[in-house]
């Protein structure tokens, strides 16, 4: 059983490896895209994520979830992943980051 500083530690390392991987359309992380809905790490060190992707027929459906599975994977600390997907709610331009706006020029 891992403290929950440890746990939220966790948590913070699955961002940031999230945030290093792209949408191959658009320029911009997936993080910042708004596509990461939750992330839960259990006391087993067990990684739980429900994202969605920009539209149900992205090129990247298949793939996508993988590249996360295999990443996050890479923490020492973490057992299991499963990458969730869900349509619900649907994504939209306003789940972006101000970041992500300013540097697709929608600011």
């Amino acid at each position: 059983m891992k403290t929950e500083e440890a746990l939220q530690k966790i948590g913070e390392q699955v961002v940031d490896i999230i945030c290093e991987i792209y949408d191959p359309e658009i320029p911009v992380n997936i993080y910042a895209l708004g596509l990461i809905y939750d992330i839960e790490v259990s006391d087993d060190c067990d990684v739980k994520i429900t994202m969605t992707l920009t539209s149900p027929n992205c090129p990247v459906a298949e793939t996508l979830p993988v590249e996360i599975e295999e990443k996050v994977k890479a923490i020492s600390e973490v057992n299991k992943v499963k990458v969730k997907i869900t349509f619900e709610p649907t994504w939209t331009k306003e789940m972006m980051s101000e970041e992500a706006k300013l540097e697709l020029g929608m600011l």
